[in-house]
């Protein structure tokens, strides 16, 4: 193995290496780890296909691992990692072997998920490494590549403050809708109040009516008795 650094949690080297070996040893004797994200990076097929293809990664021993183990130093610091992994190759390579090996170990995927993905997008953009393809056409070394540039942006500081200040966007929203659903049972409640209160006033008022006739029809027949007394004793 070439070059290790931070304790083995990268290397740099001209050899093959186990995916599946290589997490066995992450989380080995850990029962904290609840996921383990892992990212292996294949040689593909120049574009003018052919016999013959070779790609060759050029790094430069000593910085080039330091600059790794700083990406994976700065994965931990931004994430509540258990534990990461960075294994890249240099040399000539075929299509199809691997090239690169990324592991994040978390206590919960999302934090695996996000570390993973930082990790490989500035290890795309940031580690020293000079990538020459081979083919029936050629060699050329091959240009950094705008998207990976673009990928590694949405980590800056301005863009993760931008979805931290989303997130508490949505979140008062939330907040504010289930507000709206309160003020709006409270209302229905108070129109189911004022309606209940509406009917015992008619009921009342009902009632006084009803009293009021009563108390007529008593009236009328005292008139009537009296009327007939008075005829009697005529």
């Amino acid at each position: 193995m070439d070059g290790a650094e931070a304790g083995a949690a990268v290397s740099v080297q001209a050899e093959d290496f186990d995916p599946g070996a290589e997490q066995a040893r992450l989380v080995a004797g850990r029962h904290d780890i609840g996921a383990v994200v892992a990212f292996t990076g294949l040689a593909r097929e120049i574009a003018d296909g052919g016999p013959g293809q070779r790609l060759t990664l050029e790094h430069w021993p000593g910085v080039t691992e330091r600059a790794l183990a700083a990406i994976a130093a700065e994965a931990e610091a931004r994430w509540p990692l258990s534990g990461v992994r960075i294994v890249h190759r240099h040399g000539p390579l075929a299509p199809g072997d691997r090239i690169v090996l990324v592991l994040a170990a978390s206590r919960h995927r999302q934090a695996a998920f996000e570390a993973a993905a930082f990790m490989m997008d500035y290890l795309k953009t940031r580690a020293p490494f000079w990538k020459k393809e081979a083919g029936p056409s050629g060699e050329a070394w091959v240009d950094a590549r705008e998207s990976d540039d673009a990928a590694a942006a949405r980590w800056s500081d301005d863009a993760a403050a931008g979805r931290r200040s989303d997130d508490a966007a949505g979140g008062r929203r939330s907040g504010d809708a289930a507000g709206g659903r309160r003020g709006d049972d409270a209302v229905a409640r108070r129109r189911s109040d004022d309606t209940v209160a509406g009917r015992r006033s008619d009921d009342t008022v009902a009632g006084r009516r009803s009293d009021d006739a009563a108390g007529g029809r008593r009236s009328d027949d005292a008139a009537a008795e009296r009327r007939s007394d008075d005829t009697a004793a005529g």
